[in-house]
């Protein structure tokens, strides 16, 4: 599809004179803040095995860099979890996210586009990861957030959000 349609579509709109320099997604991460696994080991191991059932690859368990005493943080404790995708397994996620696990978001009406950095990528917030079919809600003790961020070689937001768009992002239209 990205080859078929999105290249000529966007070499078109911005008069790009070589094909290499048509922006096009370069991995897409997706990462779960756990600041409560500071008391409880077990929250970072079921939130690492259901990221890695969203995913279809398997998580890493992020760890503290430095100490912060207010939230009783060492250096070296695990306080996250992250999943970076390529390559086909991107693809395939992107499409799962917009098609099925989007749609499934309460009061859902579209993505807000200003979640653009200024260098062409994107990041997205989903507030409940049992939107993604891959998780049986019966099964999960909480519902947890997380956080998507879609890496681009666009180099401005303009051509990042014209990328997204021609994927069939569902951004709010103004």
């Amino acid at each position: 599809m990205y080859s078929a349609e999105i290249i000529p579509a966007l070499t078109k709109k911005f008069g790009y004179k070589t094909v290499m320099r048509v922006p096009k997604m370069s991995k897409i991460v997706l990462s779960q803040g756990m600041g409560e696994a500071v008391a409880d080991k077990k929250l970072i191991d079921n939130a690492a095995e259901e990221l890695s059932r969203i995913a279809g690859q398997k998580a890493i368990i992020t760890l503290s860099k430095k100490d912060i005493s207010n939230f009783k943080l060492r250096k070296g404790m695990p306080i996250g979890t992250k999943v970076t995708l390529r390559g086909d397994k991107m693809y395939d996620f992107l499409d799962r996210l917009i098609a099925v696990a989007l749609p499934r978001t309460r009061d859902f009406r579209g993505i807000n586009a200003k979640g653009f950095d200024g260098r062409g990528n994107f990041n997205l917030g989903v507030k409940e990861h049992i939107i993604f079919p891959e998780i049986d809600i019966d099964k999960t003790n909480r519902i947890l957030g997380m956080d998507i961020t879609f890496v681009t070689t666009a180099e401005t937001d303009e051509e990042g959000n014209a990328l997204l768009d021609a994927f069939g992002f569902p951004f709010i239209k103004k």
